[in-house]
């Protein structure tokens, strides 16, 4: 699989920032959630730092290795400064 040549969007920062959040909030390791996810670790960190544009597939995967649904990986967290 290549690099996305394009910039990430702003979601495929949120997203990714979105996973590493819930990863780190599980006290889970890229290979932990690579090994539930069936995807490998260093696909998992691109994806984190917005380097893919993954597909739906792969988004459920993680959602599912995460125990999460998978709207809560696009949803951006808000802070009191953006309410």
């Amino acid at each position: 699989m290549a690099h996305s040549p394009k910039p990430p969007s702003p979601l495929r920062l949120v997203f990714g920032q979105r996973l590493r959040q819930e990863r780190h909030a599980q006290k889970l390791t890229l290979e932990d959630v690579a090994e539930r996810s069936g995807l490998n670790w260093s696909y998992v960190a691109q994806i984190e730092r917005g380097e893919r544009n993954i597909g739906i597939d792969n988004i459920y995967a993680l959602a599912k290795a995460l125990g999460i649904e998978v709207i809560k990986l696009l949803q951006e967290n808000k802070t009191l400064e953006d309410i």
